[in-house]
């Protein structure tokens, strides 16, 4: 738990669950985190801290890059759209990628990591599904099918809120309807088959499929009412008729039945072709038999084809617009080009540093699309070979440093890569394979090299420009949680896991190390830690949320007397404990719940890495209980770190095991008079718990309807985030219950976050696009 005193001896006052001491001298606030007592010293220069006032900051982010691809653990999730972008998913982020272009489009709306993906008939409407989560307050987030529009990036419906259990593994639009029909198999232990008319979001059937792993579900493209799913060792024909799914098992017979039925495709006359662990393709042919009496003919699919394709695993089938096919193989990386009669006519190796095939899809002309399991997305064709046009870690990820003056950010993980990314260009610059897992990054202020610490103890300095090894060094055998240059980049702190922080004298631009000394006193793992200016002083955070000052000029000693510290400036401020930054934490932390903190360049805010898939934007200082911040979504997974580029202009993040590295452009929020909100061309009222005032949506929303219902309060809860302009405005909406809570704390939900809003009738359509004056309107519609 957190709790907070401020301390002067006269007065006990109860705020709500915190405790306010008031004491007439030496003031100091209390905070007391899992009934430990945090004593922060309030400075010479704040008079009266009871006048303090923490507010939300003027400025907001706004996503522009999401880099990585989530290929690892995921199948047959990269299509080409007819806009020429490319769609992916990352973390809980569905991203179009324009290649040509260089831009990137996000769809935002889920809350939770994205699984599968499938595109309607139509080439314009998209269904994501996605896992459980658990919101900030442990509240389950349930799993759900959100099918959107890839042109304005609206939400069209929400499927399946309490009927998915786990997650949602695969799912396909019906085609011989064109595509009124969605099926998708959950994760439950089950694998629950469910077929909706999705946008009357009645769910038409549902049936159990098998225990074991099922891998792929597709609708038959013109028998309209087969379905067909496989996996391990199975593969099954279903009937879907009205509210009835009959399932006949495909039977293997003289052919040697395969550990998974990995993929499926059809052909032009309507057989089934099936690819197996084995490397072999099977080709299904429906047949009549005998009616049963009082029943009509029965067709049912037995092989009539075998053909060995792939030295191992066929992992991927992709039926071409010309009616070619082609396949991806998992162990000899191979993509084959079949004719017409499948007989292969070309063929193409993947190379091995990126990782096996786990997605092919038709591009543009002759080019094809590889997702693979080291997370690259590559655009190819069998004359001219790949070109990367995504790729990111592939584990879990948490060192994040940007460049002191040029728009650079180096990212390390536990994958081993060193990557150096342009964040104008949005390009990798350069990336290294390094000995071991990196965990912490600094630049040197010259901008030439780059300190990097391992989870072993030792750090690694690389030139930034030619990634070439500069020098290696060890302290300790426990990882290090942080490396931070002097501000003049004199001086190297390396803080450990082993309790003590290292220091080095550095010389030669950053070339040169020389111990100087060790800080000894913390009584757990060093966490963060900042320098003061004049490189006299480290301020530093540890496991067990103490605040230490340390005199480096003096033998690096412990200053046991605090408060005198309480006037001192810092360079950086990436400590999460101290008083001008206590305010970020949440009521109720159990002192883990932030990862990482820090502060503008300008000094204006503080961007903090919570463990609840949240970045958060807060006013510094920031010495207040409860302080209000602005709250963005796109990671599924805890935020490990965040960081300033050089200018303030923009924010990187980083997920752990969503391995996502997010760049956030920092706006101010939009000037408009403080009563107006611009909806429909007419001047209207702003409602009284909006924090600030914003356009709202082009369609009016009906308030939600009463009561609510369970499901239709999670739907409520987690239902049409804003897109388009979402992550640069807070749309403006009827609140629930529980967004009225939000705002009593003084948040804000932004980017990503759910907006109560129900379907309107119409489909379930809405437009998210907020009116704007047209100078002020962005003609790409990007997010």
């Amino acid at each position: 738990m957190t709790s907070m005193t401020c301390s002067k001896p006269s007065a006990l006052i109860w705020e709500e669950d915190y405790l306010h001491l008031v004491h007439l001298e030496g003031e100091y606030v209390k905070m007391f985190m899992r009934g430990r007592p945090i004593t922060m010293f309030i400075p010479s220069d704040v008079e009266n801290y009871d006048d303090i006032r923490t507010e939300l900051p003027p400025e907001k982010l706004k996503l522009e890059w999401v880099y990585g691809y989530r290929g690892k653990d995921c199948r047959a999730n990269v299509y080409l759209l007819p806009t020429g972008e490319i769609v992916y998913f990352i973390a809980s982020v569905v991203v179009l990628f324009n290649y040509e272009e260089r831009t990137q489009r996000h769809y935002l709306g889920h809350t939770d990591c994205v699984k599968c993906l499938a595109v309607h008939p139509d080439k314009i409407r998209i269904a994501t599904g996605q896992i459980a989560g658990v919101d900030k307050d442990g509240r389950p987030l349930q799993p759900h099918v959100r099918v959107w529009d890839s042109v304005s990036l609206s939400t069209l419906q929400i499927i399946g809120l309490g009927t998915f259990e786990r997650g949602v593994g695969c799912l396909d639009f019906s085609k011989a309807d064109s595509g009124v029909h969605l099926c998708v198999i959950d994760d439950s232990n089950e694998h629950m088959l469910t077929v909706w008319d999705w946008q009357k979001k009645s769910k038409g059937a549902e049936i159990k499929t098998t225990n074991e792993v099922v891998l792929a579900v597709e609708f038959h493209p013109t028998d309209a009412n087969t379905i067909i799913t496989c996996g391990k060792s199975h593969i099954f024909f279903w009937t879907w008729s009205g509210n009835s799914l009959t399932r006949k098992q495909g039977i293997f017979g003289k052919y040697e039945k395969p550990k998974f039925v990995q993929c499926l495709a059809f052909l032009g006359n309507g057989d089934v072709l099936t690819g197996d662990s084995g490397g072999v393709i099977l080709i299904w042919s429906k047949t009549t038999v005998e009616p049963t009496p009082g029943k009509g003919p029965k067709g049912v699919y037995q092989i009539s084809k075998q053909i060995k394709a792939h030295d191992g695993s066929v992992f991927t089938l992709c039926q071409m617009r010309n009616g070619m096919l082609l396949t991806g193989g998992g162990k000899d990386r191979k993509i084959i080009l079949w004719d017409h009669d499948l007989n292969p006519e070309r063929e193409i190796e993947v190379p091995d540093h990126y990782g096996t095939i786990r997605a092919v899809a038709e591009g543009k002309a002759d080019q094809f699309l590889v997702g693979t399991s080291r997370n690259f997305i590559l655009r190819g064709t069998f004359n001219d070979g790949f070109q990367i046009e995504v790729q990111g870690h592939t584990d879990e990820l948490w060192g994040l440093a940007t460049h002191p003056f040029k728009d650079l950010l180096l990212t390390c993980a536990q994958d081993r890569q060193v990557c150096m990314w342009n964040s104008v260009e949005h390009r990798l610059e350069w990336t290294r394979l390094v000995d071991e897992p990196g965990h912490c990054a600094d630049f040197h202020p010259s901008g030439t090299v780059v300190a990097i610490g391992t989870h072993s103890g030792r750090w690694f300095v690389l030139d930034a420009e030619t990634r070439d090894l500069v020098s290696i060094h060890t302290d300790g055998n426990e990882q290090l949680s942080v490396v931070r240059y002097s501000v003049d980049g004199t001086l190297l702190a390396v803080g450990s896991h082993d309790n003590f922080i290292y220091l080095y004298v550095v010389s030669e631009n950053g070339r040169k190390y020389s111990r100087h000394g060790k800080c000894t006193g913390h009584s757990s793992y060093i966490t963060h830690l900042d320098w003061s200016p004049d490189n006299k002083y480290i301020m530093s955070n540890s496991g067990d949320y103490e605040i230490l000052y340390w005199d480096i000029t003096h033998g690096c000693k412990l200053i046991r007397n605090r408060s005198d510290c309480k006037d001192t400036d810092w360079t950086t401020y990436t400590c999460v404990l101290g008083f001008q930054v206590f305010g970020v934490w949440p009521e109720g932390s159990d002192g883990t719940d932030i990862n990482a903190l820090v502060r503008s360049h300008n000094r204006k805010v503080i961007a903090v890495a919570d463990d609840f898939c949240k970045v958060h934007l807060f006013q510094y200082p920031c010495s207040k209980a409860k302080a209000p911040s602005h709250k963005y979504s796109a990671h599924s997974s805890h935020v490990t770190n965040v960081s300033f580029t050089h200018n303030d202009s923009h924010l990187i993040s980083t997920g752990g095991k969503d391995m996502s590295i997010i760049q956030w452009k920092l706006v101010e929020k939009l000037s408009l008079p403080q009563n107006e909100i611009i909806a429909d061309g007419t001047p209207t009222k702003a409602p009284m718990s909006s924090i600030e005032s914003v356009p709202q949506s082009d369609t009016p929303t009906p308030p939600p309807s009463q009561p609510f219902n369970e499901t239709a309060e999670e739907e409520s809860r987690i239902s049409n985030s804003p897109t388009l302009l979402e992550n640069s405005l807070e749309q403006t909406v009827a609140p629930s219950e529980d967004h009225v809570e939000e705002q009593s704390e003084g948040g804000s939900e932004d980017l990503g976050e759910p907006v109560y809003e129900e379907p309107s009738p119409e489909g379930g359509k809405e437009r998210s696009e907020a009116t704007l004056p047209e100078h002020q309107q962005d003609p790409s519609g990007l997010s």
